[in-house]
């Protein structure tokens, strides 16, 4: 049953980035999507109007940093001004995909740490709250002198997975690097299955080759799972020398699709049988696949909104 907010001073908008999303989200807590518009000047740039009045009003934004990522990232700054000149009494950014995420760090000599000027881009423009989801580095949250609640997608993707009917002694979550081997053990938690880890090196950005598996795939039904896939050279290379070592079945998930460049063509031309993603990221006609299969954090986002919106605790929707 959703919530009643319709009387509220609760208002969502929606940018350009996920309309539908947005707008399922604005469902599930029975309220319509905020009166606004998003228009270009002859040169460019962003214009926001927002045409209803937001003044005390508790307001959500939400907006995912996808492709195009500069103009999504722009409009939510500037849209964050507006609702702060419009005298709303706090302005929290909904962010499904927070873009720049990998660049959480130096990792060699004159890099920038985008991932933390974002936050500090939000943080000026007025935002006072963030809602994310499964952020690349969860230390990005500390990149924040705002509140942050930081959502979870794996009990979304392991109850998908659960429903499947497959016996727990055959199944292995596969962690396609290192880094990940924390959210694969939390979905194998749920799954009550064991974790396979593949070896990887990536000598230049977006390039990867498997060096070893480490854990037992030989006639068991493995499920990879990333945060992010990109140009999805990981995620396919990983399936083959998974295969390769006598593994039955290879599924693959992640929570964010940018599946970008060959991406598509890859997985339809790989040994995954099923890729399962979210809609944190709106999904072109070019992207759809037989193979893909996507999955609503609708209700997720809505619940976030609602317990922030009543200064109820977050941290149960990590359950």
């Amino acid at each position: 049953m959703p919530y009643q907010y319709a009387d509220s001073k609760l208002k969502i908008f929606s940018l350009n980035s996920n309309n539908p999303l947005a707008k399922e989200i604005a469902d599930e807590m029975g309220v319509e999507l905020g009166k606004s518009s998003v228009k270009h000047f002859s040169d460019g740039e962003v214009q926001i109007s927002i045409e209803e009045s937001i003044r005390g009003m508790d307001v959500f934004i939400v907006q995912s940093t996808s492709a195009p990522v500069n103009e999504h990232l722009m409009e939510l700054l500037i849209m964050i001004d507006a609702v702060k000149r419009a005298s709303a009494r706090t302005v929290n950014v909904v962010m499904p995909y927070y873009g720049y995420a990998r660049q959480d760090r130096k990792a060699k000599a004159r890099e920038p740490i985008t991932a933390k000027l974002v936050a500090n881009l939000l943080e000026t423009a007025g935002a006072t709250r963030v809602i994310v989801l499964d952020l690349h580095a969860p230390q990005i949250q500390g990149f924040f002198d705002i509140l942050i609640d930081h959502l979870v997608a794996v009990p979304l993707l392991a109850d998908h997975f659960g429903s499947k009917g497959f016996k727990e002694e055959e199944l292995v979550i596969v962690s396609p690097d290192h880094g990940g081997v924390t959210r694969a053990r939390k979905m194998a938690e749920r799954l009550k299955a064991p974790i396979a880890i593949i070896d990887k090196r990536r000598p230049k950005p977006n390039v990867a080759e498997v060096m070893n598996i480490v854990g037992n795939v030989e006639g068991k039904v493995c499920i990879l799972i990333d945060d992010i896939i990109d140009t999805a050279g990981t995620i396919t290379i990983g399936a083959e020398a998974l295969i390769k070592s006598g593994a039955k079945e290879v599924y693959a998930c992640c929570s964010h699709p940018v599946l970008s460049g060959p991406a598509i063509e890859r997985i339809e031309n790989s040994s995954i049988k099923e890729l399962v993603v979210t809609n944190t990221i709106q999904l072109s006609e070019d992207k759809i696949s037989p193979k893909v299969k996507q999955l609503s954090v609708a209700k997720l986002m809505a619940d976030a909104i609602s317990r922030v919106y009543e200064n109820k605790s977050v941290s149960t929707l990590f359950d």
